[in-house]
């Protein structure tokens, strides 16, 4: 365990200095503050309204306490052995308290009901004000969402029974994994928290992704044009041009053999044109929607018609 524990902590020194090492070179984006800015403007018109009614946000304040109490003394009341009523059961699709020991153990009995009330408790705070527009209420409600789901008993460690058991039986390991996919996690996002959807060296272009055969008929400061010839010795006229989403890869559609919509597409007698478009960084940063258009989109379909004389294209 103690040497599990030296190394978490060298795990999170690793990750914090990946969080400072961007912010010591000026290197950060405005958009986390822009974000936390908003949030603050958008609760603080909520707490505005509440202030403005102090005889109703008294009333409020009485039912988070007078719950939170009547909580505490059921867990009193269990701890002595007495029976008490469940107040509030488990919802079954909540699967952050699946665990037993959220409903067996009075502890952690109590941590899931406390949060569950004032979670509850901050989300009415949002629905009951007055004098709000729709769309910033709507907004209110999805940021005390997020902050409660952040805030939740099952995020931290002395909270959660499962993982109090999953650190006593693995003498701290799974500590310093988390901790190392924390750091690694944030050195990819360039100091701020990029989550893995998956592992990443798992795949690689060209080998077990994106295997379709392939090649760039037209390379300018926006995009790659791929072509994808047809496997069919007959060939339908008309090509197909696919434009992802700026957000996604050209591979989008040809994950693997089994999940690839342009290796059963060239199957099928396609001629298979699809864009890539490029990661941005300074160099584009005059680029406008009508750069996308015309450097885009526009070139690849001149691109196509001096590579298959169509001038029509089927297009996704």
């Amino acid at each position: 365990m103690a040497g599990n524990l030296a190394r978490l902590a060298e795990e999170a020194a690793r990750a914090t200095q990946a969080y400072l090492r961007p912010q010591l070179a000026g290197e950060t984006s405005s958009l986390a503050n822009v974000e936390l800015g908003e949030i603050a403007r958008t609760l603080g018109e909520v707490a505005e309204r509440w202030m403005g009614e102090p005889q109703r946000a008294l009333e409020a304040q009485a039912r988070l306490t007078n719950g939170l109490i009547g909580l505490w003394a059921d867990a009193l009341r269990r701890l002595q052995g007495e029976e008490v009523p469940p107040a509030q059961a488990p919802d079954p699709t909540d699967r952050r308290f699946k665990d037993p020991a959220w409903t067996q153990n009075p502890y952690f009995d109590f941590l899931r009901k406390s949060y569950v009330h004032a979670a509850k408790w901050a989300e009415d705070m949002v629905v009951e004000a007055k004098d709000i527009d729709p769309h910033t209420r709507h907004k209110a409600r999805f940021y005390v969402r997020q902050l409660a789901a952040a805030l939740s008993p099952s995020n931290f460690v002395a909270l959660n029974p499962e993982l109090i058991r999953a650190t006593i039986d693995e003498n701290g390991a799974n500590l310093v994994r988390g901790a190392r996919m924390l750091a690694e996690d944030v050195e990819a996002g360039g100091g701020e928290l990029s989550l893995r959807q998956t592992d990443a060296r798992n795949f690689e272009v060209g080998v077990n992704l994106a295997t379709t055969p392939g090649k760039v008929v037209l390379r300018n400061d926006l995009i790659e044009l791929i072509q994808y010839a047809p496997s069919t010795g007959t060939v339908l006229r008309r090509p197909l041009l696919i434009v992802p989403p700026w957000i996604n890869k050209f591979y989008i559609l040809d994950l693997n053999p089994e999940k690839s919509f342009i290796r059963w597409a060239v199957s099928q007698g396609v001629t298979v044109f699809v864009i890539s478009w490029v990661n941005p960084d300074s160099r584009h940063a005059s680029k406008g929607f009508d750069a996308y258009m015309k450097e885009g989109i526009f070139a690849a379909l001149d691109a196509i018609e001096m590579a298959t004389g169509e001038k029509k294209v089927s297009a996704i």
